[in-house]
């Protein structure tokens, strides 16, 4: 019995050192101290000891729930092959041309061009969002490799999740001299990855800054972060990028609540919307950090009623309900409403003030 004790305790020994080693892998991020930490502190949202949503987020028995929804047997995942379209890299070569422009590479990923400036929104090209070779999958290809992406003038973080955080990705970029736009704290997640913090911009709710004579503002969120725990340990956002002539927003993660209407009274409309749609489930706690379609156009049209370009779908299988669901639902919601959307293949070009013809790519094996 003595020996078996023993056994037993070197297994649960062996375990915890193991685990230990992975979280000190690189792709859990930094650690926050000093001024940083002080700055994130002195924070609104800083509540307690850790970042929060206003009024608090709903609590119920939402894993039980998501259990049993789980078993429904939707179709989470594609049964043909995503089209994608495929772009060159001589396309990001030249300047950012004029305008305003946005090429969707999948999930929340979206390459937009506004008056000369070229900026990406959360850039994950890997193909496993997870700090360790197993967790969910891209269900298609991106439109460039991450060898080839360049020519990125500026990235908005929208949190620090892997699914919107990704280090490869990140180091990809950094090494280009890219400008990092982040909440509170997310840059030391950048710094664990040698990004050189002149590179880092970290950000507080309305807060803004200014880039080649576009202005990038920091707006607020309703969601929860961390990347070894969901400790809130970090500021999540949304984002209104305006220039000269056209301005976007982009929600990042987010549930529906009040701070679209306030982002809308401080900026005015934005031109174009990248709002989430995906991702969603029934349970309240989970609504109250991850919208579903009818509340996506229902905070496009707080936000003035821009063209609503829907993100966070058709990439990982991360949520319970049907792959196309999120776009389905969209589009009903959207015809009833009269709210203008883009549904835009991986890679194609969606340019604002220019004719859009939608593809109904998703219902492909319908």
């Amino acid at each position: 019995m003595k020996r078996f004790a023993k056994i037993l305790l070197g297994i649960v020994v062996v375990l915890a050192l193991a685990g230990y080693g992975i979280f000190q892998l690189p792709a859990f991020g930094g650690r926050f101290a000093g001024e940083q930490l002080e700055r994130m502190q002195k924070s609104p949202a800083f509540i307690e000891g850790k970042f929060q949503n206003t009024p608090p987020q709903a609590t119920d028995n939402a894993l039980w729930e998501t259990l049993r929804l789980y078993r429904q047997g939707q179709v989470r995942e594609p049964q043909f092959e995503i089209p994608v379209i495929a772009l060159s890299p001589v396309t990001l070569s030249a300047p950012a041309a004029e305008g305003l422009r946005a090429i969707w590479f999948g999930h929340s990923s979206v390459l937009v061009e506004i008056d000369g400036v070229r900026v990406m929104t959360d850039p994950v090209l890997s193909d496993r969002v997870s700090p360790v070779p197993i967790g969910p999958q891209r269900m298609h290809a991106p439109p460039l490799s991450l060898a080839d992406l360049a020519g990125i003038d500026a990235v908005l973080i929208s949190h620090d999740h892997y699914d919107h955080l990704d280090m490869e990705t990140i180091q990809h970029l950094a090494a280009q001299g890219v400008q990092f736009y982040v909440g509170l704290g997310v840059g030391a997640h950048l710094e664990r990855w040698k990004v050189a913090p002149a590179q880092i911009h970290e950000m507080d709710w309305w807060e803004s800054l200014e880039l080649k004579g576009v202005q990038i503002n920091c707006t607020p969120a309703r969601h929860y972060s961390g990347r070894k725990s969901q400790d809130n340990s970090t500021l999540w956002a949304s984002w209104v990028v305006k220039g000269a002539q056209h301005s976007f927003y982009y929600s990042g993660d987010t549930g529906y609540a009040d701070h679209f209407r306030a982002i809308h009274e401080r900026y005015g409309a934005t031109d174009l919307n990248l709002i989430k749609v995906g991702a969603y489930g029934t349970p309240p706690s989970w609504l109250d950090i991850h919208m579903d379609p009818e509340s996506a156009v229902r905070a496009n049209q707080d936000l003035g009623g821009g063209i609503l370009l829907p993100v966070h779908w058709a990439t990982f299988n991360l949520s319970y309900h049907a792959w196309d669901e999120p776009i389905l639902r969209t589009l009903r919601t959207a015809a009833a409403e009269n709210v203008q959307v883009v549904t835009p293949r991986v890679g194609e070009v969606v340019e604002v003030g220019q004719p859009f013809s939608n593809v109904e790519w998703y219902k492909t094996a319908r």
